[in-house]
Formats: C-alpha cells, structure tokens, sequence
C-alpha cells in the first residue's frame, strides 16, 4: 500500500489523538475505498463550524457514550471533504494543517481555495 501523502506532497501527518479522529479512529484524515465520506480533511472546529454541521443535519458537538466524544472548538478533526466545501461556500469553513489533510482532498477543491485556511501555511 502506498503511503498517503498531504498537501504538501509528503507523508501524511497526524491530525489528532485526543480526540481520535480519522475514518479508522487511527488519528490521520486518509481515505480508501471504504470512506464514502472522503475524511480527508484536518480541519481546527470552530463553534460557527460546529453550528453549522449540525444544521446539516451532523451533530458533532454532542456525545455518544462509548463511541464519539463530541467535539469541542478549538480541537482538530479529520472533516470530510465535502462538508468542508460547504462550509467554505457558507463562509464559515474552519482552518485546515496541510501536513495532515490527505491530498485526495483536491478531488474536491482546489488549492487555491484551500490556501487562505492553511495554519501551516510555508
């Protein structure tokens, strides 16, 4: 298996531990075959985010014992890719590390767009 690289063409970083995030719960925004959901994405949440995703209909400020820990602003999450689109078009898309958001993401947006969100901007 090749390994997943990021934006910035090298390996894929952790996004996060505390919470776990990714797909696999593995800590990294990488996809396969199996993520329908591209979570691609490691994206800093921000309350107006949070807002915002629940309106969509996913609640991810809120708990499930056991198997999801709520998130809080100012924790990293790997979002899929094109929540964050839509985010972005609502203008209020959270900021993104480039070292931990999975290259596959520009199957769904351009750098360009992505550059004015970067923390880890070069």
């Amino acid at each position: 298996m090749m390994p997943k690289l990021n934006l910035w063409g090298q390996p894929l970083e952790t996004c996060s531990l505390d919470p776990m995030t990714g797909f696999y719960r593995d800590g990294l925004c990488r996809t396969d075959e199996h993520d329908r959901g591209r979570h691609v994405v490691c994206a800093l949440v921000t309350e107006e985010f949070l807002a915002f995703s629940q309106r969509q209909g996913n609640d991810l400020s809120t708990p499930i014992p056991g198997m999801f820990p709520g998130l809080k602003p100012g924790e990293y999450w790997c979002l899929c890719a094109l929540r964050w689109l839509e985010a972005y078009r609502a203008g209020v898309a959270p900021k993104i590390r480039f070292a931990a958001t999975d290259e596959a993401v520009l199957n769904y947006v351009t750098l360009e767009e992505l550059k004015p969100f970067a923390l880890d901007l070069n």
